[in-house]
């Protein structure tokens, strides 16, 4: 709501100036118009482990732009922080601008702006594809801002010490070549692998690349996760499944956490892979996060597809997961046009400039899908998946932005009996169909 400056003082009645207050006070809750001090906006965070760096850059936008003022809701890391972003709306005070997972933006798509009008300026700035990670149900929601990819990480010393060589992470194509390298390391005296036992990684990592490899085409593979709901999909019939369970049984056998398989801890596991425990890790670029702060650690590491066939031609063997795991959306529910025109500017400014770039990929230690990106990256691992994605080497996982929020709990907790064999792969399918199908009730 716009106040008119040009209304005489002197026919302002106590009623006026009462409703004025209030809808100066609403505007402010809500980051409208900041009165003279131009546009306030409102930022979501999700991202709640990097809320000082965001604070920075909007300080440093702020300074720039002295007319838009930037506020920062920050949320806790891992906890209530969809709660937060419901109580907002709720309340009629959403947030400009919010950073957030693709499948909470397909949730609430109603509530925020259709982007059609940017979409081909951020194709010209992104690298190919990168734009259809934020093209949700059709519309173009959210502006990607980072990308993150998953497979197996290598310890670069530990694996070229077995093999007595240069590794070269291309020469693995198939299962078989796999098993013959893990071989080599175990004879070494060397645990091959480690696998993260928690469920989050076994049912939203790994079993979900079964939905994803059945085309790199999302709109097919959603009908892939229909087809398994109105219970058209036997698992135990579908090749890529079979694969992946195939290869899940390599892991398993030479994991070097079998003993306790489901111990699944995180800072730990990653840190020794980082010191060498272990030549490879079923993991993602995230876990930088850990292994770059460590003392002590390997310095090389790189990542491999995860095979799923002994044919080097099948799609999967040469290709890592990859996804833009949040996006930048903006408000269309309680938000001016001048505010989401302000969070515009700031979102384009913020992946663009060499400060935000230099935020993102410098102190947050993430990639991003852009093509001119200036700023010196310090995660080698979002560096490997990066000549992946530049090749275009990639499984498309963006399929997981349309599943149930409890498909991972519920089928990685089905791959956790699978792990320490409580259940056989025939079982372990039964399950997975199961859960499936009670999602379309």
């Amino acid at each position: 709501m716009k106040i008119k400056r040009f209304l005489k003082l002197g026919v302002i009645s106590a009623l006026l100036l009462a409703s004025l207050a209030a809808c100066s006070d609403k505007e402010e809750s809500s980051g409208a118009k900041n009165g003279d001090k131009g546009v306030k906006i409102t930022f979501f965070n999700t991202s709640a482990e990097v809320n000082t760096v965001f604070e920075e850059l909007f300080k440093k936008y702020h300074e720039l732009h002295p007319d838009v003022t930037v506020e920062l809701i920050p949320t806790p890391i891992g906890g209530q922080q969809i709660e937060k972003f419901q109580s907002l709306i709720a309340s009629g005070t959403p947030a400009t601008i919010a950073n957030l997972d693709p499948g909470t933006i397909v949730q609430y798509q109603d509530k925020f702006l259709d982007l059609e009008s940017e979409k081909a300026n951020y194709e010209n700035l992104t690298n190919p594809g990168a734009v259809e990670g934020g093209v949700l149900d059709g519309k173009f929601l959210g502006i990607p801002w980072t990308a993150q990819g998953y497979g197996l990480l290598y310890n670069k010393r530990v694996v070229e010490e077995a093999i007595g060589g240069t590794f070269d992470p291309s020469s693995i194509k198939t299962r078989d070549d796999l098993e013959a390298l893990f071989k080599k390391i175990e004879s070494a005296g060397k645990a091959p692998v480690m696998v993260h036992g928690a469920d989050w990684s076994l049912g939203a990592h790994y079993l979900a690349l079964s939905y994803s490899l059945q085309s790199n085409n999302v709109e097919e593979n959603r009908k892939f996760v229909e087809d398994m709901q109105s219970g058209k999909v036997k698992l135990s019939d579908n090749p890529q499944f079979v694969g992946l369970m195939d290869t899940f049984d390599l892991l398993k056998k030479y994991n070097a956490r079998k003993n306790d398989p489901l111990v699944a801890d995180y800072n730990k596991d990653s840190a020794d892979f980082a010191q060498g425990n272990a030549a490879f890790y079923f993991m993602g670029d995230w876990s930088w996060a850990v292994i770059g702060t460590l003392e002590g650690r390997d310095q090389e590491f790189g990542i491999i597809p995860v095979p799923i066939s002994n044919n080097p031609d099948d799609f999967g063997n040469s290709q890592v997961a990859f996804s833009e795991p949040k996006l930048f959306a903006i408000d269309n529910s309680g938000s001016t046009k001048e505010q989401q025109e302000a969070a515009k500017d700031l979102i384009e400014w913020m992946v663009t400039s060499e400060e935000g770039q230099d935020a993102i990929v410098t102190k947050m230690g993430l990639s991003m899908p852009y093509k001119d990106v200036k700023a010196t990256s310090t995660n080698v691992l979002s560096d490997a998946v990066s000549e992946y994605v530049s090749q275009g080497e990639v499984i498309n996982i963006g399929v997981i932005n349309y599943l149930p929020q409890d498909y991972w709990a519920k089928t990685g907790a089905s791959m956790q009996k699978y792990l320490v064999d409580n259940i056989d792969r025939k079982q372990l399918a039964e399950e997975v169909e199961n859960y499936w199908q009670s999602t379309n009730k």
